[in-house]
């Protein structure tokens, strides 16, 4: 059994039923989810949109290898109404999953990077992981979500 942690989010529709959908349909097919932070209410990022996000981060425990956790994922995103994956370009999403940290395996393939690039930039991912996680460190950069958490709040007052 490995160990994933995800971010969850979404910026229209019924948000928090959003959220509550995806967790469920990633605990029916993924694993199972031993902690699920509280939803945090966050500005898009990365574009422009009236529409604020809604954000958790989960712990999901998965016999399913990072490829399949991902087809998974993308699978349930297709179901539940998205139909563009973002590359490059953000826009509004009714659900959003991302595949955060999967055990300490650092990987990069076309089609799934882990650790996410972009994780320790992102306080909508941070802040929600801090409250499940504190403690857990970042394969690559070797510093405890706390402190990447700290990092990006001071690199924001910049």
């Amino acid at each position: 059994m490995a160990v994933a942690y995800l971010s969850i989010g979404t910026n229209i529709g019924n948000k928090r039923k959003n959220l509550i959908t995806a967790s469920a349909l990633l605990a029916e097919r993924a694993g199972d989810i031993l902690a699920l932070s509280a939803f945090y209410e966050t500005e898009p990022w990365g574009f422009d949109s009236k529409n604020e996000f809604l954000n958790a981060v989960l712990l999901l425990e998965t016999q399913n290898s990072p490829e399949e956790l991902l087809a998974l994922s993308s699978l349930i995103e297709l179901e539940m109404g998205r139909t563009v994956k973002s590359s490059g370009q953000y826009h509004d999403r009714i659900i959003d999953i991302d595949i955060l940290l999967y055990d300490d395996l650092i990987m990069e393939t076309s089609s799934l990077t882990l650790p996410h690039p972009r994780m320790h930039q992102r306080l909508f991912v941070l802040e929600p992981m801090i409250e499940i996680a504190p403690n857990v460190i970042h394969p690559t950069l070797k510093k405890s979500i706390l402190e990447l958490y700290q990092s990006c709040l001071s690199d924001k007052g910049d």
